[in-house]
């Protein structure tokens, strides 16, 4: 695994046992099985990024803060450039650029999130996180499944759903996809 994802493990763990907290509780609280948290905790497997939102709302952090190690600092307001968010590099499939990455107290988490294409029998990676999720299709044909419903997307069409369904993502016609995605 990349140093980026150790970086977080390390911080996700360290978190836990600064609280107090046993893993086995806090595989608990998140409704995840032990061996999976102890294999986010060790780097050992990727983290999805709505894992990593659930640790972050857990314990009160900007998901910035579990990413880079350290607070945003702005709070009126935060431009950033074209191409200048803060990169999330951890799966194969997806790019997440962080769009507000800082400033603090986010009532939102916006992002753009890029999908490669995979082989048509790959699997779906399911993941869930409390809140809701806006996305709106930048460029490309995106297939999203929420909660067993299939939805097919091409550029300029969006979907809001909640984000505590299970939910998944494919690039289809074996093209990029490109995506504004808000999470609330």
């Amino acid at each position: 695994m990349n140093e980026q994802i150790q970086l977080i493990a390390e911080r996700i763990k360290e978190l836990r046992e600064i609280a107090g907290i046993s893993a086995e509780s806090f595989a608990h609280e998140l409704t995840i099985e032990i061996e999976l948290l102890l294999n986010y905790e060790s780097g050992k497997i990727d983290i999805p990024v709505g894992f990593l939102y659930r640790v972050a709302h857990r314990f009160n952090l900007e998901l910035s803060s579990l990413l880079r190690g350290d607070e945003p600092k702005l709070h009126v307001y935060s431009v950033v450039r074209k191409g200048k968010g803060l990169n999330v590099d951890r799966r194969k499939q997806y790019k997440y650029e962080s769009l507000a990455y800082n400033f603090i107290q986010k009532k939102a988490e916006p992002f753009v999130v890029t999908v490669e294409p995979v082989s048509a029998d790959s699997q779906l990676e399911f993941n869930s996180h409390a809140g809701q999720e806006f996305n709106y299709v930048l460029e490309g044909t995106l297939m999203i499944v929420v909660d067993g419903h299939e939805i097919i997307l091409n550029e300029g069409d969006s979907v809001y759903f909640n984000s505590a369904y299970q939910h998944a993502m494919k690039a289809l016609n074996n093209q990029q996809v490109r995506f504004l995605a808000i999470i609330v």
